[in-house]
């Protein structure tokens, strides 16, 4: 009877430390991957969006996730304000010009920083593999498209 208690009194330790504890929502708040909401935007159907903080389209500090699928680039444009990115998964292919050319890209593998200037001409995208960055910048943020 006293090694069934030690052993259901051991479980109960083990129990309550593996549960997680609970956040107070108004210091933290956090989505796990799987609850990530990204959207499909109608501009491009190998890119998936997600907007983490703020709004791109309006003014203001904004961060937001892409998602480029396999196979995927842009066409040359530019953007009206800078924007920072971290490649946070995979391989980001970057090109700087308006002659799209995906074979005179450079890759930014997980972890790399770029700094995309305003009315810079690049593409950009996505090889072999899928490819999450994430975009900071200042809204509201335009893009014009530039290839020859």
């Amino acid at each position: 009877m006293h090694r069934l208690a030690i052993t259901m009194a051991a479980a109960g330790l083990f129990a309550s430390s593996a549960m997680a504890a609970e956040l107070n929502t108004a210091a933290v708040t956090y989505k796990i991957p799987e609850d990530i909401d990204w959207k499909a935007p109608s501009s491009n159907a190998g890119v998936r969006q997600a907007v983490v903080v703020g709004d791109p389209s309006k003014p203001g500090l904004y961060v937001q996730l892409t998602k480029w699928l396999p196979g995927n680039m842009s066409r040359p444009h530019f953007h009206n304000s800078d924007r920072y990115f971290i490649v946070v998964k995979g391989t980001w292919w970057v090109g700087t010009g308006n002659k799209f050319d995906p074979d005179q890209t450079v890759p930014m593998r997980a972890g790399t920083t770029v700094t995309h200037f305003a009315n810079g001409v690049h593409y950009d995208g996505a090889k072999d593999e899928e490819t999450i960055i994430m975009i900071v910048g200042q809204g509201p943020v335009t893009t014009t498209r530039a290839e020859q």
